[in-house]
């Protein structure tokens, strides 16, 4: 089943007068349980594309359909809202709160949400990166690899539909970038739909499927025989 389409969509930034074409007439479906990388050098429109999908930007023309359900006329209280219900972000610099605890941080996600047992639903989270032993203690005592699966763990806490890693090893040795990658493989085997930002082509080998962009087009579409773990 299509989880994510995408139909002429174009991005064009305006600034002082002049036009910046970041995306231009994206055509590109996504189905439920896919682990796609996204690549491309600087400038291509990687991360743009991501910001559309995950509801941090609009589009300038063309169409977004997540799960069905067109994103033309919504307003930013109902994009919040998708956001917040469907979509888990893990970004290259971790962005946890300073000074506070892992469990804290993991059900950041869920204060806006109607659930009442929170952290249960972390404790949950934690225990499926392998971080249950760490729930107490607080961000700034954590090593790189594990400041990434709090973040991790805090993308799924709301069971999200999509999982979107923006660079997610940018910050990390290769140890705990190989941890980071094979979670991420092991969450999408487990039926979870990935999409992975990234410019290392051996992080790309862990996806199912690599889309390679440059100058804001679509320049390869493949699929892939992904390193196992």
């Amino acid at each position: 089943m299509s989880l994510i389409a995408l139909k002429n969509l174009s991005k064009i930034y305006q600034n002082d007068g002049v036009a910046t074409v970041a995306l231009r007439n994206i055509n590109l479906e996504i189905r439920e349980g896919e682990f796609v990388a996204i690549m491309g050098p600087s400038g291509s429109g990687k991360s743009t594309l991501m910001h559309i999908m995950g509801f941090l930007d609009r589009p300038s023309e063309g169409q977004y359909i997540f799960g069905g359900q067109s994103s033309e006329g919504l307003d930013d209280e109902s994009l919040a809202h998708l956001r917040n219900e469907k979509v888990g972000f893990i970004f290259q610099a971790f962005n946890l709160l300073p000074r506070t605890t892992v469990l804290e941080n993991i059900k950041l996600p869920l204060i806006y949400s109607k659930v009442k047992d929170r952290d249960d639903l972390a404790r949950v989270a934690a225990l499926k990166v392998n971080l249950g032993y760490r729930l107490n203690n607080l961000s700034n005592q954590l090593s790189g690899g594990e400041a990434q699966r709090v973040a991790v763990a805090r993308a799924l806490v709301t069971n999200p539909s999509v999982i979107f890693a923006d660079e997610p090893t940018g910050n990390l040795d290769s140890k705990n970038s190989d941890q980071i990658l094979h979670l991420l493989q092991k969450l999408n085997q487990e039926g979870r739909t990935i999409i992975m930002v990234t410019h290392d082509p051996d992080d790309a080998t862990h996806a199912r499927r690599i889309i390679r962009l440059r100058d804001g087009e679509i320049e390869s579409d493949s699929q892939s025989n992904p390193q196992e773990f």
